[in-house]
């Protein structure tokens, strides 16, 4: 059967700690005067983030970040992702890229994060495909590279803009781990689980959890979200013996629900969706922690806490199953 990837605990068990992206950056620039033009101390391929952290003026029109080949003014080094949040009117983004002096088609975002006179945290992602943004920890866009993202060496932020920090982080393992063949659970004809091989990360999933989910216990699940979902995805935590849902959530993507139940005794029961923004976009890249605490479960998706859940089934040892299923690929699951 498969099991779940253990990793050692680790040393900072504190929620909030686990959950941040932003914590524990590396080469840390403080308050830069702009126009800032600095050169990056390593390659920015995938798995690398960019956090950075500013306030907008209020007599703000525009301003932009350029992820640039180069620093050179003439000729202009290419740009290969620009981000330039645009004031006018009710507000839009515009991201581009310059090759050889010319700018190529503009991608535009009329969905405007950043407010005159408010500080912002943008968050850029590095993916094997494209560029991932997140503003104020919620997902903003993606932006396909078209240019290598190996080539990029500098970083430019120009315009009115005030930053008060910019870092990088470079160990989010996005790649997942080398593919094996492994044994999962399958259910025979008489609806009973039997171990059967399969690739690895195959939806639906089923894997049997190296230690049963009990307060303290931590489970990562990286994946992305279907470039055109037809509807949701599950993450369940089962206990086997019982066929008991400890834990349902379901993203519901057409509709922008993220539901939450358990099923108790051949029952479902009262659904939860509150919820302060729905936290998935079709096509985005995303690590959601589940961690288990004594009274509840807790949920972040990429660095940003989004829901707890109360405990409804509460003997902890049954808790050995984890299925996922739905409009994602899978790429890489962690428990500790």
């Amino acid at each position: 059967m498969w099991s779940v990837t253990k990793e050692r605990p680790r040393s900072a068990t504190n929620w909030k700690d686990n959950m941040m992206f932003s914590n524990n950056l590396q080469n840390v620039v403080h308050n830069p005067v702009i126009p800032y033009v600095g050169t990056l101390s390593e390659e920015l391929g995938p798995g690398k983030l960019v956090v950075i952290h500013g306030h907008v003026p209020n007599d703000a029109d525009r301003f932009q970040v350029d992820f640039q080949c180069g620093s050179s003014v003439k000729p202009r080094a290419d740009v290969a992702f620009h981000f330039n949040p645009r004031f006018k009117r009710s507000g839009y983004i515009v991201c581009n890229t310059l090759m050889k002096e010319k700018w190529g088609w503009e991608e535009i975002t009329y969905e405007m994060p950043f407010e005159k006179g408010k500080p912002f945290e943008i968050m850029v992602m590095v993916l094997k495909d494209k560029f991932q943004v997140a503003v104020n920890g919620k997902h903003l866009l993606l932006y396909k590279h078209r240019i290598e993202p190996e080539k990029i060496d500098t970083l430019g932020i120009y315009g009115k803009v005030q930053i008060v920090s910019l870092g990088f982080r470079s160990n989010l393992s996005l790649q997942g781990t080398q593919a094996t063949s492994l044994r999962t659970l399958t259910m025979n004809s008489e609806n009973q689980m039997q171990a059967s091989e399969a690739s690895q990360f195959t939806l639906p999933y089923v894997a049997k959890l190296n230690s049963a989910m009990k307060p303290g216990q931590t489970i990562v699940i990286k994946a992305e979200v279907k470039k055109n979902p037809k509807g949701s995805f599950t993450v369940d935590l089962i206990a086997a013996s019982t066929k008991d849902i400890a834990l349902h959530l379901n993203p519901r993507l057409n509709a922008k629900a993220f539901v939450r139940n358990s099923f108790l005794c051949e029952s479902w029961g009262a659904e939860e969706r509150n919820i302060a923004h729905f936290p998935f976009s079709p096509g985005m890249y995303f690590e959601m922690i589940i961690y288990c605490s004594t009274n509840e479960y807790k949920v972040a998706i990429n660095g940003v806490h989004v829901l707890e859940y109360k405990h409804r089934f509460k003997e902890f040892g049954k808790i050995d199953t984890l299925k996922i299923d739905g409009d994602i690929d899978l790429l890489d699951i962690r428990s500790w």
